[in-house]
């Protein structure tokens, strides 16, 4: 049975969802965005602009009214939006793709695990480089057990960002619609921290700056250190700070008996793969390189794929709806230990993006 989608929100990420819905056959029912000319670029790229079949809405409101069809909806709108469209999915029984961040605060996050779960529906979060070869490689050596302990890791996202980029779009490092360089760049290196680490997180400790963007309400670089119920520690680096170009997305992992580095523009390759155990397909590992067109990497078909199958199968997707909430959880606990001046202890409750006003 084809996928019945719609895509709500046309912007600098929408051409990957598209794409992702052209590559699993979806039967793209409806776009949506306040902008009609976006409409029209996205469905440009993949030559779907004269597509009578595929409908066009300004209101997303009125398109679920008009597609009561509709089975699966991605939104990839500016982030402040996020929540309050996923709860109106939710409530109309439309199971959703969120792009990161599945929310700005932790009450609309956990409202939004919570009715989905009590409603049955599916939601996942788009953290799309889960399904990277390199770091899909990474977990399955972590599930068999071959680091051992762990006893640290670490994710740098040291990439760049000019005015240019911020000008395109006037909510980007705004507090109420985007946050900063950890919200909108790092949270993907965040969740495949916290989601490799093992056990729960229990602290952070944070720190950011506003160092060459002034003209932005939110930080440019961030630095965190994470513990972990574990006895494991982490540690964070974002900015968009670094010169002159994107230089790298770096995931390193350290145990009693295994050393990974994935490295690449954003967590595509492997550039580490050592175990005290060489067993089959390690040297194949060890040449993993993943050519990638941009940051945003070539995992959401395989997301897409995943959620489409988790809708069929009557199970949870891959990357979850809490696990993009424990992803925003890590990132608002290190502003709020900016904020504070001091660590904060997890879980996390009623913070958001909002709470930061004023900070620089």
């Amino acid at each position: 049975m084809v996928m019945k989608y719609a895509l709500i929100g046309c912007g600098r990420i929408a051409t990957n969802h598209i794409g992702a819905a052209v590559r699993n056959s979806f039967d793209i029912v409806a776009v949506c965005d306040v902008l009609p000319e976006k409409m029209g670029e996205v469905l440009a790229r993949h030559g779907l602009e004269g597509d009578p079949s595929i409908a066009r809405y300004t209101d997303y409101r009125e398109m679920l009214a008009a597609h009561p069809e509709l089975e699966l909806v991605s939104i990839a709108t500016e982030s402040g939006k996020h929540a309050a469209i996923a709860l109106d999915l939710i409530d109309a029984g439309v199971n959703c793709i969120v792009e990161k961040p599945l929310a700005m605060s932790m009450a609309d996050a956990d409202e939004i695990v919570r009715r989905a779960e009590e409603r049955g529906v599916v939601v996942s979060a788009c953290h799309q480089n889960r399904f990277n070869p390199a770091v899909r490689r990474t977990r399955e050596a972590l599930e068999q057990g071959r680091f051992g302990r762990l006893s640290h890791g670490s994710i740098h996202v040291r990439w760049n960002r000019n005015r240019g980029y911020y000008e395109q779009a006037p909510w980007r490092g705004t507090w109420a619609e985007d946050g900063g360089c950890l919200m909108n760049q790092c949270i993907h290196g965040v969740d495949l921290l916290r989601w490799m680490m093992g056990g729960d997180l229990v602290r952070v400790y944070g720190s950011t700056r506003q160092r060459f963007h002034d003209y932005l309400e939110a930080e440019d670089v961030g630095v965190a250190v994470l513990e972990f119920s574990s006895g494991a520690v982490a540690t964070v680096e974002g900015t968009v700070n670094v010169f002159p170009r994107n230089l790298e997305e770096t995931l390193y992992l350290f145990g009693e008996t295994g050393t990974v580095k994935v490295g690449g523009t954003s967590t595509n390759d492997i550039d580490v793969w050592d175990f005290a155990d060489e067993r089959e397909g390690d040297g194949e590992a060890r040449a993993l390189k993943e050519a990638t067109s941009n940051v945003y990497g070539n995992g959401h078909a395989a997301l897409f794929a995943d959620v489409a199958a988790a809708i069929r199968e009557g199970r949870e997707p891959y990357v979850t709806a809490r696990a993009g909430r424990d992803a925003l959880e890590a990132v608002l606990a290190i502003y709020r230990s900016q904020r504070t001046g001091m660590p904060v202890d997890l879980p996390l409750r009623d913070f958001g993006t909002l709470d930061m006003e004023g900070e620089f």
